[in-house]
């Protein structure tokens, strides 16, 4: 699973999940992608599952692109322990995701088998997806460019 080889702080404050995402929101590598609509932490365990059904959905073809990291520690207290007693040690590593982050890109397969892996690979996470092609943007931004000038 994914973790950081070393951090600065062993321990982070929990900070705030709210907002749009303002890096990585558009494609940047491949034809496909698949964006959060919604916002939230994405464990390590979630990103590693989420590939897996990406892998295994288009078996030998194609590539895929993880765009998200687990680089924040989550820390937990050990179960029926007394209140009291300081900050839990680091448990798991998340990756803080805002609304409209592109989460996973894939290219080198057709439209039909993209949209399947990417809908199995949704299913893995903790909030809504969808699916997007790389042209679709594209015609997209043109569309409301032309209906700007006019």
């Amino acid at each position: 699973m994914l973790q950081p080889k070393r951090v600065k702080f062993r321990k982070t404050h929990k900070g705030r999940r709210s907002g749009a995402a303002h890096d990585g929101a558009t494609i940047a590598f491949g034809e496909y992608g698949l964006q959060a609509l919604g916002t939230g932490w994405m464990t390590a365990r979630q990103i590693e599952a989420a590939r897996r059904a990406i892998t295994r959905s288009i078996r030998r073809g194609g590539k895929v692109w993880i765009r998200v990291f687990p680089d924040k520690p989550v820390t937990s207290k050990p179960a029926e322990t007394r209140m009291g007693g300081g900050k839990g040690a680091p448990d798991h590593w998340v990756a803080v995701i805002h609304r409209g982050r592109i989460l996973f890109e894939l290219a080198g397969v057709d439209e039909g088998a993209a949209k399947e892996a990417m809908r199995l690979a949704s299913g893995k996470l903790p909030f809504e997806t969808r699916f997007l092609m790389k042209e679709a943007i594209g015609q997209i931004s043109r569309k409301e460019a032309a209906d700007n000038e006019s």
